[in-house]
């Protein structure tokens, strides 16, 4: 029994290291696809998110949550296939399956109050969600101080979407620049700073921003994609954003990074 369970926290272990590195189909030809442990149900649920597969998700995410339902990271990210569920379901499902994203990241953030991801998802729901399905700016403008006061710089960040989404501009443009000296190092940020001066139309000093995050974070993915992205969307040196996503889809990209699915729809666009 102890050999048979060495073997499979050796599988678990390996699947996870495939997750990140966003081979999805290897990750899950390790796991059982019948066990009742939740840390493996857990990562299946992972896998068929990020493979696009939103129903299996959910189902193994609440085997995972059944199990521990006191566990944090489970409950987040069920919100989040719920949620995925909601953005792509037809009008007459969409509303309950916000529902139960929105408690899932509310009960997330509930059994451990200091969970930045699951405080991070529970503010984006807030803030885009409409108010007959539980989202609202004063909502999110109270977890965004809770954020603020756990890490200033995502403070900052948090409220500059605030800022955007009563289209104050010019406060989400400080807001941001202030986020990028409190924490030169996030990527996160500049991308942010970036995409905005890119809306807008204030090209040359987005493209001074990009440049700005490539010497910060020379070869960064997340940049070449968020760049690539704004000159598409720009209709503008399509040449270069071609470039960029050909780098994007050579890199050695992690689960945090924008799937390379994405990447070649994108370079499709460009005429790549």
């Amino acid at each position: 029994m102890l050999f048979a369970t060495a073997i499979c926290a050796a599988d678990l272990s390996r699947a996870e290291d495939l997750f990140n590195r966003t081979d999805y189909a290897g990750s899950l030809a390790l796991l059982d696809r019948n066990s009742p442990d939740p840390a493996t149900n857990f990562l299946i649920g992972r896998n068929h998110l990020m493979s696009g597969d939103f129903k299996k998700a959910t189902d193994y995410l609440e085997k995972a949550v059944a199990g521990a339902p006191d566990n944090s990271d489970y409950q987040d990210w069920l919100g989040r296939a719920y949620g995925k569920r909601a953005e792509t379901s037809n009008i007459l499902s969409a509303p309950g399956l916000a529902s139960k994203a929105r408690r899932s990241f509310e009960k997330a953030v509930e059994v451990n109050p200091s969970n930045r991801d699951a405080l991070d998802d529970l503010f984006d729901y807030y803030l885009n969600a409409p108010g007959f399905m539980g989202g609202g700016y004063d909502k999110a403008e109270g977890v965004a101080n809770r954020i603020a006061a756990l890490d200033p710089a995502e403070g900052l960040f948090d409220r500059s979407k605030l800022d955007e989404k009563v289209k104050n501009y010019s406060n989400a443009e400080q807001h941001l620049r202030q986020a990028i000296a409190f924490a030169p190092r996030s990527i996160g940020h500049v991308i942010a700073l970036a995409r905005l001066l890119a809306r807008e139309g204030r090209t040359e000093e987005s493209e001074a921003v990009f440049a700005q995050g490539e010497k910060m974070a020379p070869g960064s993915p997340r940049l070449m994609f968020a760049h690539a992205d704004v000159l598409i969307k720009q209709k503008r040196d399509l040449d270069e954003a071609k470039t960029l996503l050909k780098k994007y889809l050579q890199s050695p990209i992690t689960a945090d990074d924008p799937p390379r699915e994405e990447a070649s729809r994108l370079l499709k666009q460009a005429g790549g």
